[in-house]
């Protein structure tokens, strides 16, 4: 993905204020040189955040007219608006080590064994890895197939196919689980409500109570 990002001269809480009163959101680039203070478009910064690869991938930022290899690395949002209030970049080229979260994408569900003979129900438990590995290497999205799922079983981490280069961080576990399978909760049957004509001592109180009235 590409974004525009423009040289900040100004720095401090009021000139952070003043830019996004300007519909500007400060930022700074980081790694590989000096820090470079940057402003970016509010509106183009806030939809390009709703998009996956934006968090996931290399970037390629033009600033000054040359494009630059970045990588997000952390944004701050205002706690109750929709307002984007920094944003941190790093620079990378293809040796820089990287260590990020990717998102995991979840194919062939519905043609498992699992849902498609069993209907047994789909626990998705991690929807994301954090991965190291060159940042040529870095992938959007880690593909998890469960074409192969029945009844009963689980994948981890060992089951799925890494890209070359890959290597996923367990944080001490040894081979996380990223999905179970667990049988669908069986549908309570409701007996149907038949209406009942009335009884011959409420049809004979009626008519007294009629006949009372007269």
């Amino acid at each position: 993905m590409k974004f525009v990002a423009y040289e900040r001269t100004l720095q401090g809480t009021g000139a952070s204020r003043r830019l996004r009163i300007a519909n500007k959101v400060p930022g700074i680039v980081y790694g590989a040189g000096t820090p470079a203070m940057i402003e970016l478009d509010h509106n183009a910064l806030f939809f390009a955040l709703k998009k996956e690869a934006f968090h996931s991938s290399i970037l390629d930022m033009e600033i000054n007219g040359k494009i630059e290899k970045v990588l997000l690395r952390d944004h701050q949002v205002h706690p109750f608006r929709p307002i984007v209030l920094h944003i941190d970049f790093q620079r990378v080229d293809a040796t820089t080590k990287v260590s990020k979260r990717v998102p995991l994408h979840f194919i062939n569900e519905e043609n498992s064994p699992a849902v498609k003979i069993d209907k047994a129900l789909i626990n998705k438990i991690v929807t994301e890895l954090q991965v190291e590995c060159l940042a040529s290497a870095l992938p959007e999205f880690i593909t998890v197939d469960m074409i192969n799922l029945a009844k009963g079983q689980s994948l981890h981490v060992s089951d799925i196919t890494l890209p070359a280069g890959l290597k996923v961080v367990t944080h001490g576990k040894k081979n996380p689980v990223l999905v179970t399978v667990s049988e669908a909760a069986a549908e309570e049957e409701i007996a149907p409500v038949v209406a009942t004509a009335p009884t011959a001592a409420a049809s004979k109180g009626k008519k007294t109570e009629k006949q009372n009235k007269k």
